[in-house]
């Protein structure tokens, strides 16, 4: 640190024109530089010309630097340009047989008292390899893996975004593998590649004795892989010219969060991972039927003090959870330990607006609007919980890719599920009175995505003399015995239910759906932790969930006016469907259909209340 801020100060008095350590600056940069450079052309006198041209525009720019510590990106972008002009030129294609034959001769030269390393052999394929690759694929590798620059500082050398840097360092790795391929290198040679190159282009033996790249310098995180992968086969969402990325900014809060400890005595906000807000996170969300549809989610963390890793992987199949080196499959989707509400990148402007204002403080990320199936946004936030602009690929068959399966070696994952869950749905009973009147119903609810498409929801209602049906494709109400009073849009009567197939745990469906209608809601864990309490006040009436988090579902909601209790609704859920009776027959669909009445959303079960379906 103390040699960091010494460099700091000799930059900051040579720029304003000291001359001794304007002389000292430019012999450091001079010897920092002509390895760099001889890495990316392999040629002593392309290096000496490159290098002065450098210093030459480094002097004269140097005033023009406004943070000091920035200066080895700036320098090093100003050599990369320089070269990348230099490769366009028309004599570098007159001279290039000259040039090559020159340039195996000076290589030939370098490796003088390195024999011991490598062999010959070895030594040709790699240079060779290197020489094949782009300006930009050599100059982020060389960056990367010799210089140890971090990913933001390449980014300002090569004028680019960190995030498009990580692919473009990605593809560089990519490049090169397909290079050594072409001899019959292996994929996992290369990080010994790397190393010999390393070594066969250092300045001195000494220094080649110094070279090692390791693993963790050729990583790029979860998004980068996956926009890399993905746009080989699949279709980049432009987020300009495609409208996806909408000016402004929603709240992001933490949805994600140690499920297996004990609430906070006093909660406050937490990150995604249940740590605390300064480790670094990674998100992908998947829609393959559009935002509005159900939504996949992995979701990384980093480490943090001593703190390990987590990742959470809800997929079309299972919740998966793993930390302390252990993978859990649960009955939940996930939630915050300090119960606050996701807001999704692809939320409305509207939504994030008002559940900001209900979580005054939560962090912010740009909001995407891409519309259509098959969309998968990228999200990322640093350690001081910055986040990056996501970016929405379109890709059909993201489900079947490796970062949507559970992919941790942790031996067979512990099953935390109970019968129904494992099953993936299961039939509920409704019990109740709601003012007066006797409410009794059955159901049936999918758990997970895939159960969804062979086991629909579906819910038959029976208030009084009314029926209420929702064949989530279709949904009516009439009374006894055949008057239809009127046709909703399918799902109407499943707002404010649990939904936990479509992505959210149902603590989460039941609030963003109070969201969606303006209502404001207050939540706090019960006494035993295993249940939460949702109250949301409905302009007189009082709604109380009483959610159970563990297996995602809401086990009752009482209603309530000023004058007193008006009733409640007990749901129960079937863990064996053996012998299931006629009560659990999916209802018929309509044989004819009136016009359809507005969506009333969550304030259905108001109007239920208030008696004002009739």
């Amino acid at each position: 640190m103390d040699q960091k801020m010494c460099q700091v100060d000799l930059i900051r008095r040579a720029r304003r024109g000291d001359r001794e350590c304007l002389d000292q600056l430019a012999e450091q940069a001079k010897e920092r530089l002509r390895t760099y450079v001889y890495r990316m052309t392999q040629d002593n006198d392309l290096t000496q010309e490159i290098v002065q041209e450098t210093l030459f525009e480094m002097v004269k720019a140097l005033g023009k630097l406004k943070n000091a510590e920035r200066f080895w990106p700036w320098l090093h972008g100003i050599a990369t340009n320089k070269l990348r002009r230099f490769y366009r030129t028309e004599r570098t294609q007159r001279n290039l047989a000259l040039a090559s034959a020159k340039r195996r001769e000076t290589l030939k030269d370098r490796q003088d008292g390195l024999e011991n390393l490598v062999s010959e052999e070895l030594k040709g394929i790699v240079s060779a390899a290197m020489k094949r690759l782009r300006v930009r694929h050599k100059a982020v590798l060389i960056m990367r893996c010799y210089d140890g620059m971090t990913h933001s500082e390449i980014a300002e050398s090569l004028g680019c975004s960190e995030f498009s840097t990580r692919m473009l360092f990605l593809r560089a790795k990519r490049a090169l593998q397909r290079e050594l391929s072409r001899n019959g290198f292996s994929k996992g040679s290369l990080l010994a590649a790397l190393a010999v190159f390393g070594k066969m282009t250092a300045p001195t033996e000494a220094a080649a004795a110094q070279v090692s790249v390791t693993a963790a310098a050729t990583k790029v995180g979860l998004l980068a892989e996956v926009a890399v992968l993905a746009t080989a086969k699949t279709t980049v969402v432009s987020l300009t010219a495609a409208g996806a990325l909408t000016a402004g900014t929603i709240v992001a809060p933490s949805i994600l969060s140690r499920q297996d400890a004990a609430p906070p005595a006093n909660p406050q906000a937490v990150s995604q991972f249940g740590f605390n807000n300064n480790a670094s996170e990674q998100y992908l969300y998947y829609f393959p039927h559009g935002p509005a549809g159900p939504m996949m989610l992995r979701a990384d963390s980093g480490t943090l003090g001593g703190k390990s890793s987590r990742q959470i992987l809800q997929d079309d199949e299972a919740n998966y959870d793993f930390h302390d080196g252990v993978a859990h499959i649960n009955n939940h989707r996930a939630w915050a330990g300090d119960l606050s509400v996701p807001i999704l990148p692809t939320d409305n402007a509207q939504l994030a607006a008002f559940l900001q204002q209900a979580q005054p403080g939560a962090r912010t990320v740009p909001r995407v609007a891409g519309k259509g199936s098959n969309l998968l946004v990228l999200d990322s936030r640093d350690e001081a919980g910055q986040s990056n602009r996501p970016e929405v690929i379109r890709h059909p068959s993201a489900l079947d890719a490796d970062y949507f399966q559970p992919d941790w070696a942790a031996g067979k994952p512990i099953d935390n599920r109970d019968v129904m869950h494992k099953r993936g749905w299961t039939y509920f009973r409704v019990r109740g009175r709601v003012n007066g009147r006797k409410v009794f119903g059955a159901g049936r609810i999918p758990f997970v995505y895939s159960a969804s498409r062979e086991y629909s929801p579906w819910m038959k209602l029976q208030v009084g003399s009314l029926t209420i049906v929702d064949r989530y494709d279709e949904a009516h109400i009439s009374r006894a015995p055949s008057t239809q009073l009127g046709t909703y849009r399918g799902g109407s009567f499943f707002k404010g239910l649990a939904r936990p197939w479509m992505g959210l745990h149902t603590i989460d469906t039941v609030r963003r759906d109070a969201a969606e209608r303006s209502i404001s809601f207050e939540t706090g864990y019960l006494p035993d932790s295993r249940f939460a309490q949702v109250e949301l006040d409905c302009d007189g009436v009082k709604l109380t969930y009483k959610i159970d988090l563990k297996t995602d579902v809401i086990d009752e909601i009482t209603f309530s006016t000023d004058l007193g209790d008006a009733g409640n609704l007990k749901f129960s859920y079937l863990q064996s469907i053996e012998g299931a009776t006629q009560e659990f027959a999916p209802p018929a669909r309509l044989r004819q259909r009136t016009a359809s009445k507005s969506n009333p959303g969550l304030l259905w079960l108001v109007q239920l209340m208030e008696g004002s379906f009739d």
